[in-house]
């Protein structure tokens, strides 16, 4: 496989190329605490103790679930640890989202999740654009990540992503102050930000895919399957081989709340994926996009 390095950068820190997302964390829905706080808490530690060194979260999983449960479990945080969080919606009293894109939210945004994660100065911080909750949507984001861009001159941020977001926000958002990464859904077989990717590869931007085997509603593929039986994987440690080896700036945040399930998680780096069976993994996508 091509573009293994274990490294990229962002926000100019080196982080390995396999991290944590910590959404799982929360209770059912992204919502409430998990049943076991425990058991979160010792999921963070062995993410950490693996080499995990960078750690998706928000302040509205759960809500300050995670947030919360990161602080318990590793603060004081390790000096190669990088949390990015993210800020642009809340959650209603029925665990709804709601965007949240106005200069008192996303300013009490970000103090919440200082607040919880007991920082002074947040790594980095995605705007989340909630025109679709659902998926990229097109509408600017000038206002609010001007509002985030102010935040990082006070030295509240170190460092600003997008998330959600099109190849047209992206364009917007960097005409208005750095972007160290963008955060979106792509796998397999979701693969409308290929350009994208390669257009913030050469750009030394980070791309961090979300849903790496379908999320909420799990991919379902033969080929992946098979590919997987094949090697003696599971499918999602192949989807997770795919991705590192789809670009060199792919940085991967599967979320669990199993020890069992991170230690294959991690595993996916050691992978050998043949080139025929990389040609069929890339075929799922194609598939996927003429249906």
């Amino acid at each position: 496989m091509s573009n293994q390095s274990s490294t990229f950068t962002i926000g100019g820190r080196t982080v390995n190329r396999i991290g944590y997302g910590a959404m799982q964390l929360a209770g059912p829905g992204v919502f409430g605490p998990p049943r076991d706080l425990e058991a979160a808490r010792t999921v963070l530690r062995a993410a950490v103790a693996s080499g995990m060194n960078h750690i998706d979260t928000s302040d509205f999983y759960g809500p300050h679930v995670t947030n919360q449960l990161i602080r318990e479990a590793l603060h004081p945080y390790p000096q190669d640890l990088v949390i990015v969080t993210k800020i642009g919606a809340r959650r209603g009293e029925d665990a709804s989202w709601i965007p949240a894109f106005s200069k008192d939210e996303l300013t009490s945004a970000v103090h919440d999740n200082l607040r919880n994660l007991a920082v002074d100065v947040l790594d980095v911080v995605n705007l989340r654009a909630m025109f679709d909750p659902h998926g990229p949507a097109e509408g600017s984001i000038e206002t609010p990540l001007s509002v985030l861009a102010d935040l990082q001159r006070q030295g509240l941020v170190r460092h600003i992503g997008l998330s959600n977001v099109t190849p047209t926000q992206v364009r917007e958002g960097q005409r208005i102050c750095d972007i160290v990464c963008v955060q979106n859904h792509y796998n397999v077989a979701h693969r409308s930000d290929d350009r994208l990717i390669d257009d913030l590869a050469r750009a030394g931007i980070a791309y961090v895919p979300f849903f790496p085997l379908g999320g909420f509603s799990p991919l379902q593929s033969d080929t992946l399957s098979a590919v997987a039986r094949r090697l003696g994987a599971t499918p999602m440690q192949i989807a997770l081989a795919w991705l590192l080896h789809r670009a060199p700036n792919v940085l991967l945040i599967p979320g669990t709340s199993s020890v069992a399930h991170l230690k294959e998680n991690l595993a996916a780096v050691e992978l050998h994926v043949p080139d025929d069976a990389l040609t069929a993994l890339d075929a799922i996508g194609a598939k996927a996009a003429s249906v």
